[in-house]
């Protein structure tokens, strides 16, 4: 139920209650997907949005494509993606390479790059997105190289999408409890040696896990150094119920500030189909409120858009393989925004 490894497209784990996306670096900023090239897209103004809007994205290409083709309809709609920053998922190969090319092309644009760590070992519990660095000693170097490639740039990173939360649902077999917590914490000591970089710890969703679950596994993994938390990566509940989720989680370890995504809550979780799969290509979902660090609410640091609105989440309801890019969808979340 989450994602696999699909090459120059990306690879991307969407779990029925909130999960990650990964999305191959090398194809955002070399262009593999094979389109026509990318449509000129600028940044948002950096008062409401200081992150970086990758011009050379996969919707930015199938804006170029279908003005190319005469279809500006289509190409409006899928502006509405291409225009906002969204995540670029570290991939398993060269995180210092591509740390260091996202985060020199956002401080080219004068803007913070957002990236997302996701290799941890024995991750996504073998289903789609199984994997991960093979051992803890190859996670600690894959680290140390995103931070190498970061250097003193400016990044904001969201670590380790589900992690957590695979130990409280028990997901994760037992015997690999105690390493991931000391991964995890690593990593954000590692993280926080570079000057100019956030940390935000992910935490699932509202509809996962209660706050009284949460609060001594997020200790365990280092909260306490790292800059906060993250809510409803990948997931689909709405930004008001996950505000309310965070601010009784933000309470019970330390009144640390979070970030929530909502790259596709706009019409909140799907209801219908089969249970089981209510995570995976939802129909009717819509696009959420823009990326913005000016959310009204001091505990709530920004919205994010941390998954990649128009990628599939796996070959369900239509759908191609996880990570695929599907203009329908995308297409759809963009006409049932408001």
């Amino acid at each position: 139920m989450y994602g696999s490894y699909t090459g120059c497209t990306g690879y991307t784990g969407l779990r029925s209650a909130g999960a990650a996306a990964v999305l191959c670096a090398a194809l955002l900023l070399t262009g593999c997907s094979g389109d026509s090239g990318p449509a000129v897209v600028g940044q948002q103004p950096e008062a409401k949005d200081p992150y970086w809007v990758n011009p050379d994205g996969t919707a930015a290409r199938q804006v170029a494509t279908y003005e190319k083709g005469g279809d500006q309809e289509k190409a409006d709609l899928i502006r509405k993606i291409a225009e906002q920053p969204a995540g670029e998922w570290i991939g398993p190969d060269d995180p210092e390479g591509e740390a260091r090319r996202v985060t020199e092309a956002a401080t080219k644009a004068d803007r913070y790059a957002l990236l997302v760590l996701y290799n941890i070992p024995y991750r996504d519990c073998g289903q789609f997105s199984k994997g991960g660095a093979p051992d803890g000693n190859a996670y600690r170097a894959w680290v140390d190289g995103v931070a190498q490639g970061i250097g003193d740039r400016r990044a904001t990173v969201i670590l380790e999408p589900d992690a957590l939360l695979h130990l409280v649902d028990g997901c994760t077999p037992q015997e690999h409890h105690d390493e991931r917590y000391a991964l995890i914490e690593s990593a954000v000591e590692r993280l926080k040696q570079q000057p100019a970089t956030q940390v935000y710890v992910d935490a699932g969703n509202a509809g996962w896990q209660s706050p009284e679950a949460l609060q001594e596994p997020l200790r365990r993994a280092g909260i306490e150094r790292a800059d906060g938390f993250s809510l409803n990566v990948s997931n689909f509940r709405t930004t008001d119920v996950s505000t309310e989720f965070g601010r009784k989680l933000s309470a019970k370890v330390g009144d640390k500030p979070f970030v929530i995504d909502t790259s596709r809550n706009g019409n909140g979780p799907y209801e219908g189909g089969d249970p089981a799969e209510t995570w995976c290509n939802p129909p009717g979902r819509a696009l959420g409120e823009p990326p913005t660090t000016t959310t009204g609410d001091d505990l709530v640091d920004a919205y994010l858009w941390i998954k990649r609105p128009g990628e599939s989440d796996g070959d369900c309801k239509g759908g191609p393989k996880a990570g695929a890019w599907w203009p329908e969808y995308a297409l759809g979340l963009a006409r049932a925004a408001k």
